[in-house]
This record gives C-alpha cells, sequence and structure tokens, in this order.
C-alpha cells in the first residue's frame, strides 16, 4: 500500500511539472501560430469546420465532438488516448500522421517545441 501511494504521489508530482510548463507558453505568439491551424478548426465558437473545433480543447474526450465525422484511425486512437491534456496534444500535434496513422489531418505538424507550447497556451484560453 505505501508502495501505491508513492507512485500515486510521484505521478501527481510529475503531472503538475508537466502542466505547469505548458502555462509557460506566449499566449500572443501561441495566436500566431494558431493561424495554421484556422483553415480547418474553429476557435472562436464550438462549430465544426473541415476539421472539429478547438474550443475548450483540454480535457475534452478524443473524437468526441458531436456532430463530427472522425476517422476510424481517430476513434481508435481515442480508445487508447481518452482525453486531450497538453501532454498528449503536444505529441499529437509535432506529427499528427505518425501518431495517429491513417488521420483525415492533412496537416504536416509543427516542429518546434516552442511554437507547440505557444499553441498550447493560446488553446488553453479558448473556452
Amino acid at each position: 500500500m505505501k508502495m501505491l501511494r508513492a507512485v500515486l504521489l510521484t505521478a501527481g508530482v510529475l503531472q503538475s511539472f508537466a502542466t505547469e510548463a505548458y502555462a509557460d507558453g506566449d499566449v500572443a505568439k501561441g495566436a500566431i501560430a494558431f493561424k495554421k491551424c484556422m483553415a480547418c478548426h474553429e476557435g472562436a465558437k464550438p462549430a465544426n469546420k473541415l476539421g472539429p473545433h478547438l474550443v475548450a480543447l483540454f480535457g475534452r474526450k478524443v473524437a468526441g465532438v458531436e456532430g463530427y465525422k472522425y476517422s476510424e484511425a481517430m476513434k481508435a486512437y481515442a480508445a487508447t488516448v481518452p482525453a486531450w491534456d497538453e501532454a498528449n496534444f503536444n505529441t499529437y500535434i509535432e506529427k499528427p500522421k505518425a501518431v495517429v496513422i491513417g488521420t483525415k489531418m492533412a496537416f504536416g505538424g509543427i516542429a518546434k517545441p516552442e511554437e507547440r507550447l505557444n499553441l498550447i497556451a493560446y488553446l488553453r484560453t479558448l473556452k
């Protein structure tokens, strides 16, 4: 029982460090980075375009926007990653086609870690 408690405590501490790291992004620079997403994704209101809207993304179920037709590949990904958080989105947006093989998303990804961090900071403001 002590070992389980130690593991859970460590996981909680690591999660708080990860969340703090993503909070360090520059929201204004993230808004600029979001321009790469705007052709396919809505950020101002919960309305789908070519891709699902990104309002209130973090904490939302992966492949969970009602009325959006997700690829089978994204539905399969959702079975292994139940909800979007900063860490799994960071991994996904770096190379979407490598993370979700068969995704409909044509975007190649954002290679620069700082740009992804800024985008995440901006996305956190979309409520």
